[in-house]
């Protein structure tokens, strides 16, 4: 497939992703989280072993396992201070900066020291734990560094399409925010909520932080105008993320792996919806560490594609 081809496409799916998520926000996010999102995790982590996960070092994404083990663990075992889980959110993101660029030890301890320093003047901050341990591994992976992704590519292949693709998902982005019909006929079904209430907490804090409206009890996010209208944004940002890598499979070439391997995946994901299918929440325990672990074995390429960006700025400045 052509790369300009490929990008019509993306713009194609955003619209698709943006339309569908306008009618039906939480059974669209169910079904691409339950259904393309295990398929994702998978075949980016075997994408990303290739690349040794765009690190300098050949062990280093075994710092990134273990900070994924460590948020299972939380998860399952809560601390009695949740500021640690957001500690470990940005102390992992800020290490993969090491990871990328430095290969001597002594540097890399430098780095480390300045992610502590970092995480200590920010730590008190009043939205710390909101950004760091809730929209960093949500919003922001699949919204924020999904865009850097794209225009990263774009700047590289300097492709009309691809920049055409980037406004499109900008485009819609802010109709979903800004075009809010009343759901006057738009029930969520009490399995929709049983099934969303893990991320309730997300839609909530996005709500309080952009003051949509002044909710007493989260369950308002299923009833209210305001509620639909970051739930639409939720499901398409989170719709388009999974979307987004399929459509680049002849560029990426995430499937050029051995037949077993395939196999072996195919296996996996069919399994995986069979617990989503089963229960929900099920599927979401079961499943909880491999998808943080993407999240976490990401953030190398997330550093790459933001520097690219920067240096293509500093280049036209030039």
């Amino acid at each position: 497939m052509k790369p300009a081809t490929i990008h019509h496409l993306n713009s194609a799916l955003i619209i698709l992703s943006c339309l569908i998520a306008m009618f039906i926000p939480f059974e669209l996010f169910l079904f691409s989280y339950g259904v393309l999102g295990p398929l994702h995790y998978l075949t980016e982590i075997g994408w990303l072993h290739k690349k040794n996960y765009f690190t300098k070092g050949k062990y280093d994404f075994l710092f990134l396992v273990f900070a994924g083990v460590l948020i299972v663990y939380w998860n399952f075992n809560p601390p009695k201070n949740y500021l640690i889980i957001a500690h470990a959110m940005i102390f992992t993101l800020l290490a993969s900066i090491a990871f990328v660029f430095v290969k001597d030890m002594l540097y890399r301890i430098v780095i480390i020291a300045m992610a502590v320093l970092f995480i200590g003047i920010f730590k008190n901050t009043a939205s710390y734990f909101t950004w760091a341990a809730i929209f960093l591994p949500t919003i922001i992976h699949v919204f924020i560094f999904t865009w850097a992704f794209m225009l990263y590519g774009v700047i590289k292949e300097k492709s009309v399409p691809g920049i055409i693709s980037i406004c499109v998902l900008i485009i819609c982005s802010i109709f979903l925010f800004v075009f809010q019909p009343q759901n006057l006929f738009y029930d969520v079904k009490p399995y929709i909520q049983k099934s969303y209430k893990a991320f309730e907490e997300l839609n909530f804090q996005i709500i309080n932080l952009f003051n949509m409206a002044n909710f007493k009890d989260v369950k308002e996010i299923y009833i209210s105008n305001a509620g639909f209208v970051v739930m639409r944004f939720i499901a398409f940002a989170y719709t388009y993320h999974y979307l987004n890598w399929f459509s680049k499979t002849s560029v990426i070439k995430w499937h050029l792996v051995p037949k077993t391997t395939l196999v072996f995946t195919i296996a996996l994901w069919l399994l995986s919806i069979a617990l989503y299918a089963y229960d929900y929440n099920l599927g979401l325990n079961v499943l909880f560490f491999l998808s943080f672990l993407h999240v976490f074995l990401e953030f190398p390429l997330n550093i790459v594609s933001f520097t690219g960006i920067g240096k293509a700025i500093l280049s036209i400045k030039k």
